[in-house]
């Protein structure tokens, strides 16, 4: 923040945490500015979607700075009209997230006629002399409201915070003019960050998918551009090298999708459970949340354990992670949702079946045997019908070693890219909590457009 000036003088707020203020601000709790409620406590049951329909809105469906209505369940109208006695949202509102990913608040900017559940509802939209709704929606997103939430909000499996938390969060306030000033400044800041990060996300996107390219063509085509071609006998797999075989995947790999456990088979200690949170990089993370009985695994499900050399997938079509067995995860039980694979016969090494499964070869089939499917995750039924080109042992070898240098540079062209990004969120926030708790004077900022005007005007 070394660029922006500090106001002249500061003064102790008095709370611990927010340190010291310019001289003429204050610290106030929000319930002294505005109403601030929360949706239904019920959960009113959901019906289809048509004319006479409201969605109800939940946490899930607040993202990404604006509020979701594709998605989102409907109600009856009976349901509606009982549920907005207490929290009728209008334009100008903020909601946000009670439970689960806390806080991402949202102004509400169109006339909506929504329910809303598990939402906190700030009612800026009443007429208030003392309180900017741009200036409060970027207090909620700052790091000393996220303190206040971390000081107050309740633990568990999902975080929560309670109305009381947020009726009585610690706001620093200066005059209302002040906040429309520190908005505009934050609107114009925040949107060039964001512009950035944007291009950063595109070229992850774009990188993503040259290395799904490079992978794609060594396992159906090979590293030879000049071998002999032949008709794989496949529509949609067209040719492959002459020599190659084209064989069921169900022929060569092992797969097995994880058992259904109930919730009571939870346990704090025992035989780790992998879920999907422990498949998000190369190795298995042995972070694990949930345990089985010995005893009930020894039974039940002694032969789902996972063993070095095995490699994990979900079943989630979107997620092309690949994750292997180390010694720090032997013997660990997969949940439903996730699938084991290993080579079945001598013909076609593990690392090979990881090329594989990142393919558009793979995804492709998925897409195919899909058809007509609203369902968006594939199992053992998929896999049993695809098909795979697969080349003798020795060549495999070199093409998993060739695929990892050409795919290396890549790699780390995307970890620089995702750095930037979280370099830049840092930098916005710490932006936001600047401004909002005055620690940069920002009164006499003009947008750039407005400040050449002026400039012009003044010669």
């Amino acid at each position: 923040m070394a660029k922006y000036q500090a106001y002249a003088e500061y003064k102790d707020s008095g709370v611990e945490w927010l340190g010291d203020l310019p001289s003429h601000w204050h610290t106030v709790s929000l319930k002294m500015l505005i109403d601030v409620r929360d949706g239904t406590h019920d959960t009113p049951s959901y019906v289809e979607s048509n004319s006479n329909t409201y969605p109800l809105v939940t946490s899930k469906d607040v993202t990404g700075g604006r509020v979701d209505l594709v998605d989102c369940k409907h109600i009856s109208e009976a349901d509606y009209l009982n549920i907005i006695k207490r929290s009728e949202v209008a334009k100008g509102d903020i909601l946000m997230p009670m439970i689960g990913t806390v806080g991402s608040p949202v102004l509400v900017e169109d006339n909506f006629e929504i329910a809303i559940k598990n939402l906190a509802l700030f009612k800026t939209s009443i007429s208030n002399e003392k309180l900017d709704s741009k200036f409060l929606l970027y207090f909620l997103n700052s790091s000393e409201c996220e303190m206040q939430f971390s000081l107050e909000g309740k633990g568990g499996v999902q975080n929560f915070v309670s109305l009381g938390t947020l009726r009585n969060l610690i706001l620093p306030l200066t005059k209302i003019y002040e906040q429309s000033q520190i908005a505009n400044f934050l609107d114009h800041e925040t949107a060039k960050i964001d512009t950035l990060i944007a291009k950063q996300e595109k070229l992850i996107e774009l990188l993503k998918e040259k290395r799904q390219a490079v992978i794609s063509h060594a396992v159906t085509k090979g590293l030879n551009p000049n071998v002999p071609m032949k008709d794989s006998g496949v529509a949609w797999l067209g040719e492959v090298p002459e020599h190659w075989e084209v064989t069921r995947f169900a022929y060569q790999i092992f797969y097995q999708e994880g058992p259904g456990i109930l919730a009571v088979d939870f346990h704090e200690t025992g035989i780790p459970l992998l879920r999907i949170q422990n498949v998000k990089s190369d190795f298995v993370s042995n972070d694990y949340k949930t345990y089985l009985l010995p005893s009930k695994v020894l039974s039940k499900w002694d032969h789902y354990r996972v063993e070095k050399g095995d490699l994990i997938i979900s079943c989630s079509a979107s997620t092309g992670l690949v994750s292997e067995v180390d010694e720090s995860t032997v013997g660990a039980i997969p949940y439903t949702g996730l699938i084991r694979l290993k080579p079945r016969t001598r013909k076609i090494i593990s690392q090979y079946i990881k090329l594989l499964v990142q393919s558009d070869l793979f995804f492709e089939q998925i897409e195919v045997l899909q058809t007509g499917s609203t369902i968006q995750h594939f199992g053992p039924f998929h896999l049993q019908q695809m098909y795979i080109s697969l080349p003798p042992n020795e060549e495999q070898e070199v093409i998993c070693l060739e695929v990892k240098n050409r795919v290396r540079d890549i790699e780390n062209l995307i970890l620089k890219a995702e750095s930037a990004i979280q370099l830049m969120q840092e930098r916005r926030t710490a932006l936001i909590s600047a401004a909002v708790t005055g620690k940069i004077d920002v009164r006499n900022w003009q947008a750039p457009m407005l400040a050449e005007a002026d400039t012009e005007l003044s010669a």
